[in-house]
């Protein structure tokens, strides 16, 4: 049997993503859910970095570009919003790409634009 990475954490985090969906529902812009998270981490105690910067180190030096991961929770799970119509590859890889300039192993892509929350997650 295979361990689940976090799983702890995770099954809280979720339970929290579902608090804020089944008391939303559908149709909100990203920025509402978000808002709606960071009310229930504070709320819940639970530690979280909101729009963290990432860089990337390319042969010595920080390339231009930088990633905002929508939250990091317990400084160990990337946690990715979106409000669409249904979840597809470039958002997973928008997940492995902070997954690899965090050093972080989970990150939780989560679509709260459906009836029933629709969440994945994706291990590096």
């Amino acid at each position: 049997m295979t361990d689940i990475l976090y799983k702890t954490e995770s099954y809280q985090l979720v339970g929290i993503l579902f608090e804020v969906h089944n008391n939303l529902g559908k149709g909100f812009s990203e920025i509402v859910y978000k808002d709606a998270l960071e009310y229930e981490f504070k709320n819940s105690s639970i530690q979280f970095e909101r729009e963290k910067e990432y860089s990337v180190n390319y042969k010595n030096i920080i390339l231009k570009h930088k990633f905002y991961a929508d939250f990091v929770i317990f400084d160990k799970i990337i946690l990715e919003i979106k409000s669409c119509k249904s979840l597809n590859d470039e958002h997973i890889a928008q997940c492995l790409n902070y997954l690899k300039v965090s050093n972080n192993k989970l990150a939780i892509l989560v679509n709260f634009n459906t009836d029933s929350l629709e969440h994945k997650r994706i291990i590096l």
